[in-house]
């Protein structure tokens, strides 16, 4: 069993005259293999940063706490280092990758976290069969990573990532914004069959709780202002959809995620 234990982490990003503006204020979390997170709060409360600040993102500068994955400081490992210790990051808004091909990308990508090139007589079928699974053209591992792909494929294309790449844990930044009703579940069903090996933790950050329905949380942390205000387990999604986010962010400060 993996566990990522994130300890009054603060963090801060650089604005353009150098000066430094608070946005995480001091955030603890613990999330271990086999169980599933979310993250839900306001726009501008921090959720986006937390995500990218644990896995690495040079725009975000750690003023204070910790962030360990089995014991072992992540803070202290490059961003590669962090995905081949486990952490995986898919992102709200994937890149274009010009001029590499899926299937190369994601075969040097299962290389460098298994420390082995995986077999090319069972590749082939383990990449296609993800890729059919979540209602991919296996044609698509031809193409340039995310380069032309609709908003709806390169959400897909994350979660093959992730099924091929079996990490410790996942962190998944609303990978729900954009999906039609189809996409969205095709997708759900996706972080489930991760989620039901046992072998992966889950951090799912979003607004809302239509993604929740399908992907059924152990536990919901309520997100505003920069730090964790709440915490229970689903029915406290049910009743932020009821009720919503304002009597949270009455009198909290703002963040930018």
């Amino acid at each position: 069993m993996s566990t990522l234990e994130i300890r009054d982490l603060q963090v801060s990003v650089k604005l353009p005259d150098g000066e430094l503006k608070p946005i995480l204020t001091g955030v603890d979390l613990t999330v271990r293999s086999g169980e599933t997170h979310a993250i839900m709060g306001p726009n501008g409360s921090g959720k986006s940063t937390l995500a990218y600040a644990v896995a690495g993102h040079p725009k975000y500068e750690i003023t204070g706490g910790s962030v360990t994955l089995d014991g072992e400081d992540v803070l202290e490992l490059s961003v590669d280092e962090r995905a081949r210790a486990g952490l995986f990051l898919a992102m709200q808004y994937p890149v274009e990758v010009p001029g590499v091909s899926v299937a190369n990308f994601l075969r040097t990508a299962k290389t460098a976290i298994d420390g082995a090139a995986p077999k090319l007589r069972t590749w082939g079928g383990e990449l296609r069969g993800a890729m059919e699974r979540l209602h991919m053209d296996p044609a698509f591992a031809q193409r340039n990573v995310n380069e032309g792909f609709s908003g709806g494929e390169k959400k897909r294309h994350e979660i093959v990532q992730l099924e091929l790449l079996k990490p410790k844990i996942a962190i998944l930044d609303e990978t729900d914004s954009g999906l039609d009703v189809d996409a969205l579940r095709v997708v759900s069903e996706g972080v489930n069959r991760v989620r039901d090996t046992g072998d992966t933790g889950l951090l799912l950050i979003t607004h809302y709780t239509r993604i929740l329905r399908y992907i059924k949380p152990d536990f919901v942390h309520v997100f505003v202002g920069g730090r964790i205000v709440e915490e229970g387990g689903p029915e406290l999604a049910d009743k932020l959809e009821d009720e919503g986010y304002e009597r949270y962010a009455a009198g909290a400060g703002s963040a930018r995620a």
